[in-house]
């Protein structure tokens, strides 16, 4: 099982994360050309610095080939009817923007379905904790900072990361919020902002004594919707190690966010391993409903989510919906349920299930990489699949059949073992 740990020690933001990744090993050029994808005439720079002696990289977005500047959240909303102008005098890095355009430019880009599904999911985050600042409807919010260039290239690009890390399951620390205060659209606010400390509520924070903001309200968002566990350093074997910078470096603090990447032994020496199984069924929910709470259930964290049709009292149709989930993620999974669907109870119960021993070996084809994922018993090797994403961007961007690419890939893999 792959795991990753986040220490926040100096904070977190969406700069921070992205270093972080890429020195544990997510392609720079991968992200590059994410950033190019996207069009919104932005680009990466992204250089190894010192923080207080500790090797780092360091990732600034250039909008138009300027740094884009780093300003705090300023949400405009509808008041009493009328939208609320003001003067902008920064550059339009820092326009206001819908949260609807938002989704909207996420869903329409050309990106795997998770990394769409993060991507929302973190910016739906950022807008519910500013509505309820702000006593307005969600819909209504406009973003300034959280909303440009800069920030939707953090938000993408951390997960466009995650997805390629494969990570199992994601542990973060307790989290350094930094002290003082700090400029918002409304006048000063002690640290953490009124967003951040939404998004922060029911995790372990703390202050070291360093007068700054330390965990952005973009930052605070990733790490929810990486649906991070919180608590102190998980079991588990480390491989890699990434530090990502933060801008500024008081004298004497690492001003770095540390990732750590292994394994961990989930299962029993037997194979087998304990799954919460939460179920409903449900006869009042469009289907497009249901898909979307798939969905959103899977970038939660479920194991797997299953959706069969039933017949129901009065011989309705319906819908059994049934999601498989670690127990430390039970009780996320079913406020997600509950939230997204019509749902007034659920069914959840604790089984055992038989797995094989899983790993990942990339292979190299004509078109370039394929991951291939490998299912072994008692170390003898039962199962070999290509990992679906993977050779379905190959087949778009190449433009060759789908199932081509994973016979290739499936031949390159045996060709490999011999």
């Amino acid at each position: 099982m792959r795991i990753a740990y986040l220490e926040p020690f100096a904070g977190v933001s969406g700069d921070m994360l992205l270093g972080a990744f890429i020195q544990a090993g997510v392609s720079a050029d991968l992200l590059r050309g994410t950033v190019e994808a996207l069009g919104l005439g932005a680009s990466l720079d992204i250089r190894t610095v010192d923080r207080s002696g500790i090797s780092s990289i360091k990732v600034n977005v250039l909008v138009d080939g300027e740094m884009a500047e780093k300003v705090h959240s300023h949400v405009h909303h509808h008041a009493h009817g009328e939208h609320r102008h003001e003067q902008e005098s920064h550059s339009h890095a820092h326009e206001a923007r819908a949260l609807s355009d938002i989704l909207t430019l996420i869903k329409k880009a050309s990106l795997p379905e998770p990394v769409k599904v993060m991507a929302a999911r973190t910016f739906e985050l950022l807008g519910a904790s500013e509505a309820k600042i702000h006593n307005v409807p969600v819909e209504s919010i406009h973003f300034h900072e959280v909303g440009a260039v800069d920030a939707i290239v953090d938000v993408v690009l951390t997960a466009v990361a995650a997805h390629a890390l494969q990570i199992n399951s994601w542990h973060c620390g307790p989290l350094n919020v930094g002290g003082g205060t700090v400029e918002c659209a409304h006048g000063r606010f002690p640290v953490p902002a009124p967003a951040t400390a939404d998004l922060l509520r029911g995790a372990p924070t703390y202050f070291s004594g360093i007068e700054m903001e330390l965990v952005t309200p973009t930052g605070a968002a990733l790490v929810r919707s990486l649906g991070c566990q919180f608590g102190h350093t998980p079991a588990m074997r480390i491989n890699t190690i990434g530090y990502g910078a933060g801008t500024r470096n008081p004298a004497g603090f690492a001003n770095v966010l540390r990732l750590s990447i292994g394994e961990t032994d989930a299962l029993s020496p037997s194979g087998t391993e304990s799954v919460t199984v939460i179920e409903t069924a449900l006869d009042d929910l469009s289907p497009q409903v249901i898909a979307h709470v798939m969905e959103r259930a899977l970038a939660a964290g479920a194991l797997d989510v299953i959706c069969a049709p039933v017949l129901m009292k009065k011989n309705r149709s319906g819908h059994l919906l049934t999601v498989l989930s670690e127990k430390v993620n039970a009780a996320r999974l079913e406020d997600l349920v509950f939230r997204e669907t019509s749902t007034l109870g659920l069914r959840t119960r604790e089984e055992r299930r038989s797995v094989l021993e899983r790993r990942h070996v990339s292979v190299t084809t004509e078109w370039g990489t394929i991951r291939v994922k490998v299912g072994s018993r008692a170390g003898q090797e039962l199962h070999a699949a290509p990992e679906f994403e993977d050779c379905r961007q190959i087949a778009e961007k190449h433009a060759v059949p789908l199932k081509r690419v994973q016979e290739m890939a499936l031949q390159a893999y045996r060709q490999s073992l011999s």
